[in-house]
């Protein structure tokens, strides 16, 4: 083996020479010192405790069965009950992958991206969430409306790995096994019947962009998120193991599914079909509805695990109110708990909160607001101390602060 040439002892990692380094080894056409040496065993030694800790966890999450993942999600979520048990099986699946992965198999078992179809406030959201609670795992949410092709004002799609690269503390071995939510999906769906001239930059050109994050590559990502430009750091985050839940309201879908549903209607059979109500609708949506709608094939294909949640009932949404560990009245409870007085809700007046989410179309995610404006008051003068220790809510104490509510 030839020696590196004497006139250049030193490291060549750090630089110093050989009087500088306590102990200078020679390689082939190289030199390390004892403290580079040191430090790349130190590196050596973190990225194999990372990969057993990384299989270990691994190990934990497909260890938890899909009964157990949908059970703790009874305990967050009301109703979506088929949603919950999709979404369990998807995420148990997606996990034994990665652990199968991990292990070297020879056999690669493709990912399943999952697309959520729902309307506003039915818990598309919360679903994810609570998942990603449940298994401990890095997770980010991002609205696809801020999305533009680039050159133009907006986000480059990239910037929702930027953010999950920041929820993991930069860590990107963690980062490529994390969860993204990408919600309001729809609003990204071509506009083929638009009469503008002007280009539809947040349309197909960034379901393109989109498509090689799901399907998997290797993408550099800004680390703190923007517009990539030559003079910034990009890092290499490889997205073929992160699982992407992507979430819609699909508004006016419900004309396209009943539009096919009578085209391949024949006598009597589909009657029931033909007349189901909006609501209705979306239980029988398919991908051909979503491609009608504006997305494109290849998008679609990649989200092969399609879910559709129910619009929320009245019941449902009482349920919500009151029975989920952090049910939103359970939270304003403990808010005036802290000042020593304790908040009653009368049945008759939960009833109306649900009643007016109803009428309003507005979901559970509506019930915060409706409880904002009925509390506000009581809220403004909880500091004052008032000697009153309870404040009960009643219908008419609802009716009264709502009345801009009203048709």
């Amino acid at each position: 083996m030839e020696s590196p040439n004497a006139s250049d002892n030193q490291c060549s990692f750090c630089g110093r020479s050989r009087e500088e380094a306590e102990l200078l080894i020679a390689g082939q056409g190289a030199f390390i010192c004892n403290q580079c040496a040191s430090r790349a065993n130190e590196i050596v030694k973190e990225e194999f405790k990372a990969e057993a800790v990384s299989k270990a966890k691994l190990d934990d999450i497909t260890a938890v069965s899909p009964k157990e993942i949908k059970h703790y999600l009874d305990a967050y979520v009301i109703d979506q009950d088929k949603a919950k048990r999709v979404l369990s099986v998807a995420i148990y699946n997606h996990y034994k992958r990665l652990k199968r992965i991990a292990e070297g198999e020879e056999v690669l078992v493709e990912k399943s991206n999952i697309l959520l179809v729902g309307k506003t406030g039915t818990g598309k959201t919360l679903l994810a969430k609570s998942i990603a609670k449940k298994l401990d795992l890095p997770f980010t949410i991002v609205d696809a409306t801020v999305f533009t092709e680039a050159g133009y004002v907006g986000e480059d799609v990239e910037s929702m790995l930027s953010r999950l690269l920041q929820v993991c503390d930069y860590d990107i071995r963690a980062a490529e096994r994390g969860i993204v939510f990408i919600d309001e999906i729809d609003k990204i769906a071509r506009r083929s019947d638009n009469p503008s001239l002007t280009r539809d930059v947040s349309g197909e050109g960034v379901q393109q962009s989109v498509l090689k994050l799901l399907e998997g590559a290797d993408v550099l990502v800004p680390p703190q998120g923007g517009r990539k430009h030559p003079e910034q750091n990009l890092v290499k985050i490889n997205t073929s193991q992160i699982l992407f839940i992507c979430g819609g309201a699909f508004d006016g879908i419900e004309k396209k599914i009943a539009s096919r549903i009578n085209r391949a209607s024949i006598g009597f059979a589909n009657i029931a079909l033909r007349e189901s109500t909006d609501d209705d609708l979306l239980s029988f949506i398919q991908s051909e509805d979503l491609l009608e709608f504006g997305l494109i094939p290849e998008l679609i294909g990649r989200l092969p695990v399609l879910v559709h949640l129910n619009p929320l009932s009245e019941h449902a949404l009482r349920r919500i109110l009151t029975e989920p560990k952090n049910a939103l009245i359970k939270q304003y409870q403990e808010l005036f708990a802290m000042d020593n007085v304790e908040l009653v809700f009368e049945n008759e007046a939960i009833e109306l909160i649900a009643q007016v989410a109803i009428k309003r179309r507005l979901g559970a995610r509506g019930l915060r607001n409706i409880c904002e404006k009925i509390l506000l008051d009581w809220m403004f003068e909880l500091p004052l101390k008032s000697k009153e220790k309870v404040r009960t809510v009643t219908a008419d104490h609802v009716s009264a602060c709502l009345e801009d509510f009203a048709d």
